[in-house]
């Protein structure tokens, strides 16, 4: 898929996510303000956090599709790591500020309200909106490998959780039980924290060349060894740079090969990683005479 179908997916997938956002904000925080509902309030703060990460998002994704310049020869494609990490930090101050509001409300016994059924109506239209925005977004972004937009799909994810965590925090507090109110609210800034954990660990495996998975090393292993003319695989090393992969990879050949053959079998090997493999923006192949002494594959 081209990089400019990719933005396009990203701007469009997010454009609906906005105005989306805007609009269950907008519910949450009357259903919150009205129902006197704190978990509500809380809720409400989640989702117009979603507002400023997706922005990030379109602006990460953008900035990452950006032509290979002078500066940057390999590209820019850490920027949507950059994004996602960005992302995973507004999750996290987000989690954290619930957590405190829901601790400050418990122990310094301030007055809890009972909430009213606006709140509880508010949750359930919430629960199904962003759950429905996470398939849509989680769709797109599988589509088109994009971390960021993946990230962004997990906030809607988030979001309906802590959508359910309102839920039973106004339901138990209609009944009588008005502390679990806050408590939900603490619960759900815990799942936000953890959301925002995995997402900046990803952003940061990508940043310092984490390997490829096992998996997809022992498909690239088996690929170069059924290439005509491949005597042995003598190294293969991957890297994430943002997105996308790359390989190093030197094999075994007849040593007495002419140039020509050699480089032909070099070729065969990098066309079809690349081909094979739509993640890999680049392979280099380096050639052995088969016998040479070479430090054992890892």
């Amino acid at each position: 898929m081209d990089d400019k179908t990719v933005v396009k997916t990203v701007v469009r997938v997010s454009g609906v996510s906005i105005i989306s956002n805007i609009i269950l904000s907008l519910l949450k925080l009357l259903a919150g303000v009205f129902g006197r509902s704190m978990a509500m309030l809380s809720d409400a703060i989640h989702s117009l956090s979603d507002v400023f990460s997706t922005i990030i998002v379109i602006i990460g994704v953008k900035m990452a599709k950006k032509e290979e310049d002078s500066d940057h020869q390999y590209g820019h494609d850490r920027m949507e790591s950059l994004a996602s990490l960005a992302l995973g930090a507004i999750l996290f101050l987000t989690g954290a500020l619930l957590i405190y509001e829901g601790i400050k409300k418990i122990y310094l016994g301030e007055e809890i309200s009972t909430p009213g059924s606006i709140a509880l109506i508010a949750a359930v239209v919430s629960i199904v909106a962003k759950e429905g925005m996470y398939w849509y977004t989680k769709k797109a972004a599988d589509r088109i490998h994009s971390d960021a937009l993946r990230a962004d799909a997990w906030h809607h994810r988030s979001d309906a959780l802590s959508s359910i965590g309102s839920l039973i925090g106004v339901a138990g507090a209609m009944l009588g039980v008005k502390i679990l109110d806050p408590v939900m609210a603490g619960i759900i800034g815990l799942v936000i924290i953890k959301v925002a954990y995995d997402i900046v660990k990803e952003a940061v495996d990508k940043m310092v060349d984490k390997a490829c998975d096992e998996e997809i090393v022992r498909a690239m292993k088996e690929l170069v060894l059924s290439v005509e003319g491949v005597e042995g695989l003598d190294l293969i090393k991957t890297r994430m740079f943002g997105t996308k992969m790359y390989v190093d990879i030197e094999i075994s050949a007849d040593g007495n090969l002419l140039l020509k053959q050699s480089h032909e079998i070099a070729e065969a090997v990098h066309d079809n990683i690349e081909k094979q493999f739509a993640g890999v923006k680049h392979c280099t192949v380096h050639v052995n005479p088969a016998g040479y002494e070479h430090k054992k594959l890892p």
